[in-house]
């Protein structure tokens, strides 16, 4: 029987159905979320294939809490910690994971939440919770976030906020670290597009705003995006990293992240800090060429281009797919207001992007 057919007629009707379709690498990629082109770099996998034919084992084989926790998760933990000033870290299966980690055992009874409107949907999934309080802001309205701070009488409190908004390509504002601070909140900041992207060191927002990590901050970060690889970490106090381990069902309950995986990003993040000069002068070279060709002034690499209309993103995607380009058609309800999403990767050159832009904006 087709128990969901008049959802999925509804879905087409509206524009909004959607299928999944095998990566074409005869185009050009400007629509995945590999930042800095490291998923192309083969070298990267060598020196991975390399370490990890050496080991006894290549996987993980369990949960971190029962004999899954390896040398190789605790190194790749210290490194973090070393590049990004954190007390203590941890690391698991995805970004996805790690949201719905966080939120849903560090908010307990008698605390309040206080979100983002436009945080990512893990964390909003997260916030669904019957346990969870949870109160939305206006997106990247500082005022009103400090209202809800200072009227809120909840035993702790919780500020969630990305680094990087995976849609509109936007910064936080660094005013929510101070913010937070004053109001003795529990700061996460969700770093999944901003880690690799932002900052002297590439390290994202603390590295962007020079902020020195407090024990109220947690930073949370991606491995399947400017690193290349898969996974995710958390960073924080030993105190948070301690309770995480306790009461984390993701990082409890699941087995840890992948032994290539982790291998593989600590690859990344050695690569990205030693060659951090060049990646940087290469991101600024493609806002420039967004902002020339585009008129649109980007944060990091994301290029959110509003079209209003879900046929029209899809008309607008399949054409620049003919022309040998692949973007992002993103509609509702992952936004808004439905959006060509172009991501001005380092895995394409200077020229192609130009060509890109050049194209899009005969057809748009």
């Amino acid at each position: 029987m087709m128990f969901y057919e008049g959802e999925l007629k509804a879905l087409r009707k509206s524009g909004r159905y959607r299928t999944r379709e095998i990566s074409d690498n005869s185009t050009l990629d400007f629509a995945s979320n590999d930042y800095l082109g490291l998923s192309d770099k083969a070298s990267l996998h060598t020196i991975t294939s390399q370490i990890l034919q050496k080991l006894k084992s290549h996987s993980s084989k369990a949960s971190m809490l029962v004999n899954g926790y390896h040398q190789i998760h605790k190194d790749f933990e210290d490194a973090l910690c070393d590049a990004n000033s954190f007390e203590a870290g941890v690391v698991l299966g995805s970004g996805f994971n790690a949201n719905i980690g966080l939120i849903e055992s560090l908010v307990r009874k008698g605390d309040e939440l206080f979100m983002d409107e436009l945080y990512h949907a893990s964390g909003v999934l997260a916030s669904n919770l019957n346990s969870v309080n949870v109160t939305f802001f206006k997106h990247n309205d500082m005022n009103a976030l400090c209202k809800l701070l200072e009227n809120s009488k909840a035993k702790r409190k919780i500020v969630a906020v990305e680094g990087i908004y995976s849609m509109d390509g936007d910064l936080c504002p660094k005013e929510v670290f101070s913010i937070c601070d004053s109001a003795n909140a529990i700061l996460i900041v969700d770093e999944a597009h901003s880690s690799g992207v932002v900052g002297d060191k590439l390290m994202g927002v603390f590295d962007l705003y020079g902020i020195s990590p407090k024990d109220n901050h947690i930073k949370m970060g991606t491995l399947g995006k400017a690193y290349g690889s898969f996974g995710a970490f958390i960073l924080s106090s030993k105190h948070i990293v301690e309770y995480l381990i306790n009461r984390a069902k993701p990082i409890i309950y699941a087995t840890s992240l992948s032994l290539y995986d982790t291998l593989l990003a600590h690859q990344s993040l050695k690569y990205i800090l030693q060659n951090r000069d060049t990646l940087r002068e290469e991101i600024k070279a493609r806002q420039k060429i967004i902002f020339d060709e585009l008129g649109i002034k980007i944060e990091g690499l994301i290029v959110p281009l509003v079209i209003d209309d879900n046929k029209k993103v899809l008309d607008i995607k399949k054409a620049l797919y003919r022309s040998g380009y692949s973007v992002g058609g993103i509609r509702q309800p992952t936004v808004p207001h439905a959006i060509i999403r172009l991501i001005a990767r380092l895995g394409q050159s200077r020229n192609e992007l130009r060509a890109l832009c050049k194209e899009l904006v005969k057809i748009k």
